[in-house]
């Protein structure tokens, strides 16, 4: 069985179109929300659309949230492959059809998507180039993104995160997928690209991203010695 966790905050104007796409292409999955403590109808809306809605009562961030939903997938054992969503409508659950397929050919056992640069802002493609290159460099990698937050992985990749809070959670989780040896492919996806951040907060971000991978990319080259 598939499951499909979407984090949620504050997505109200959202919540409700992607529950009914991931309906209409997984009819038979297992759809999680985590309502992390919205301070809208989000939760409210998930419910009327009968899917699990799991609640913090205060926000906590994306890795919070994560935690909360895989914990429920391992507590409720048929899942098999776990699909993680943004809940803003930046992705298409449609294309995760792409994304599960080298899990199910038995090809991979963490897939990530690749977006399409052209779709991103140039600003925010320099960032993603910083880290990336510094990423692969380090983790002796050769990923065309290793930031996008549209993923699908095994539930035995599951059983071995341990999920970090903040902005640095989709490398955290990337990192530790290539530790236990996992399996890992990029497979393209489409983006409707939302967030705007001020030019101050994104450089902060990008710095601390990239100080992020900097410091575990050391610490990974010299356990290998």
């Amino acid at each position: 069985m598939i499951g499909i966790l979407f984090p949620a905050y504050n997505e109200e104007k959202n919540i409700q179109i992607v529950i009914q796409e991931a309906k209409k292409y997984f009819p038979n999955s297992k759809i999680v929300v985590v309502d992390d403590g919205s301070e809208d109808k989000t939760g409210e809306i998930a419910r009327k659309n009968k899917v699990i809605v799991l609640t913090h009562k205060k926000n906590k961030g994306k890795g919070e949230a994560l935690k909360t939903g895989f914990k429920y997938f391992l507590k409720n054992n048929n899942v098999d492959i776990i699909i993680v969503a943004d809940s803003d409508r930046q992705y298409s659950i449609r294309d995760a059809i792409s994304l599960i397929k080298p899990i199910q050919k038995g090809k991979a056992d963490y897939v990530v998507g690749c977006r399409n640069w052209k779709q991103i802002p140039f600003r925010h493609r320099i960032g993603n180039f910083i880290w990336r290159t510094v990423f692969n460099v380090l983790f002796r990698t050769k990923l065309k993104d290793t930031n996008c937050g549209f993923i699908a992985m095994k539930m035995d990749v599951v059983k071995k995160l341990k999920i970090h809070g903040g902005y640095i959670i989709d490398n955290a989780m990337l990192i530790q997928a290539i530790k236990n040896e996992f399996r890992i492919v990029n497979i393209p996806v489409s983006i409707h690209y939302k967030h705007k951040r001020n030019f101050f907060n994104g450089s902060r971000i990008v710095i601390g991203i990239t100080f992020f991978i900097l410091k575990q990319g050391i610490k990974y080259n010299l356990n290998k010695l």
